[in-house]
C-alpha cells in the first residue's frame, strides 16, 4: 500500500465536501426515520460575521432569513433537502 502526501493546495480537499455530503445524506435518513418532523439542512449563504472578519456579503439577518423559514415550515413543507434562500440546493 502505498500512501501519497495531501498537497498543501488541496483545500477544501476531500474531507470537508465529504462531510458536508455526510451532513446531507444524514438529513434524508432523518426525514426518512420522522416522517412527522421536517428536517431538512440549511445554507445561510456567505454571511459577514466576526469569524470571517465581516468579509461576508450579506448580514446576518438576512442570513437567517431561510434558517428560520425552514424552522416554521409547515407539515405539508419539504423535508430531507438542502435549500439556500432561492431554494432547492443540488448536493
Amino acid at each position: 500500500m502505498r500512501v501519497l502526501p495531501v498537497p498543501a493546495y488541496a483545500y477544501p480537499g476531500v474531507a470537508y465536501p465529504a462531510s458536508k455530503a455526510a451532513v446531507n445524506m444524514v438529513t434524508v435518513q432523518y426525514a426518512n426515520a420522522l416522517p412527522d418532523i421536517r428536517v431538512n439542512a440549511v445554507e445561510p449563504g456567505y454571511t459577514a460575521t466576526d469569524l470571517n472578519g465581516h468579509t461576508g456579503f450579506q448580514t446576518v439577518e438576512q442570513g437567517a432569513e431561510i434558517i428560520v423559514r425552514m424552522a416554521v415550515v409547515g407539515p405539508d413543507g419539504p423535508t430531507g433537502g438542502y435549500f439556500d434562500a432561492e431554494g432547492t440546493l443540488p448536493w
